[in-house]
């Protein structure tokens, strides 16, 4: 298929007013409530799972959808979906958290210096008996990896993403958003990505962002806790950036390791079609299905090009 670099597509049944804060605010936000490309997969989910563009298809089963709202403008105390999250009560383990980042919530108001230190908790909306334990589990655990010594509470949702308000930062603490990363990688490579992704944020009308790790196949699994939940042996970032009619997508996918070196960010790139061959997730199912199929589909020059990261 032809490939227009980047894309440009008349998407208002889907992207009306996407940017724009004050209908960000919205539960749910993005626009139209009306899915456009209805998908099965999504009817055991929360309404907001069927349209928003964040979503990749769900598991279903035993996977359930926790969507956390929050204050997202301290001055104005108006609330959003902060971010959503799907939960494996099998697995006692997130698949994948996904989330919107655009200018009213990529603002910088609450300093995480306040916190005095950071405050970890359970998450409210899933049993705390299937969850890690918050201040000892992960730092007792001895890793299969020879370079580390215990692993760190590694945030999916970065904490520094969230800064619009304290009650959107605090969620970022909750455990169903922290995965089991040694040092040499949750404080590297990830938080190169981290960054690259806030860089990218502050460029587009609208970020729509699903991150996660590998749970499902016990060959990408790589190691357990000492309370035997899961330290995947993948991680991954799916990205899809809207400007004005402009859409783009792309992927991050990258082996959990603990060099003490990393190469390039371009290295670890990929588009989603590979990144969903990878991880058996469908990303931006919510996409009609011929706009979804061409912007999974970049090949890796073109993609490195529109990301910049040649």
């Amino acid at each position: 298929m032809k490939h227009l670099a980047p894309l440009f597509f008349a998407l208002a049944l889907i992207l009306v007013a996407c940017g724009d804060d004050e209908n960000e605010y919205k539960i749910g936000g993005g626009g139209t409530t009306t899915p456009v490309n209805p998908d099965p997969r999504q009817d055991n989910g929360p309404e907001i799972a069927k349209y928003s563009l964040e979503f990749p298809a769900l598991k279903g089963g035993k996977s359930e959808v926790i969507v956390h709202e929050a204050i997202i403008n301290s001055t104005t105390q108006k609330k959003a979906v902060n971010y959503s999250l799907e939960w494996d009560h099998d697995k006692k383990a997130t698949r994948w958290v996904c989330y919107k980042m655009y200018n009213a919530i990529n603002a910088s108001v609450w300093n995480r210096k306040n916190w005095g230190s950071d405050p970890w908790a359970y998450d409210p909306l899933v049993p705390s008996n299937e969850q890690q334990a918050t201040y000892s589990e992960l730092s007792k655990t001895k890793p299969v990896l020879a370079n580390s010594d215990y692993y760190q509470r590694g945030h999916i949702l970065a904490s520094a993403d969230r800064l619009s308000s304290k009650e959107a930062n605090e969620q970022t603490f909750y455990m169903t958003n922290i995965y089991p990363m040694v040092p040499n990688f949750n404080e590297a490579i990830w938080a190169n990505m981290e960054s690259r992704v806030r860089s990218w944020a502050g460029q587009a009308d609208t970020l729509f962002v699903c991150k996660g790790g590998t749970i499902d196949k016990d060959s990408d699994i790589l190691d357990r806790t000492i309370g035997n939940h899961i330290v995947p042996k993948y991680f991954y970032m799916a990205l899809l950036s809207k400007s004005g009619s402009k859409l783009k997508a792309m992927a991050f996918f990258i082996q959990h390791q603990d060099n003490t070196s990393w190469s390039a960010l371009k290295n670890y790139a990929v588009n989603i079609a590979e990144l969903q061959n990878k991880t058996g997730v469908d990303f931006f199912c919510n996409l009609p299905d011929d706009i979804e199929n061409e912007i999974e589909n970049v090949n890796k020059t073109q993609l490195l090009k529109d990301w910049n990261l040649n």
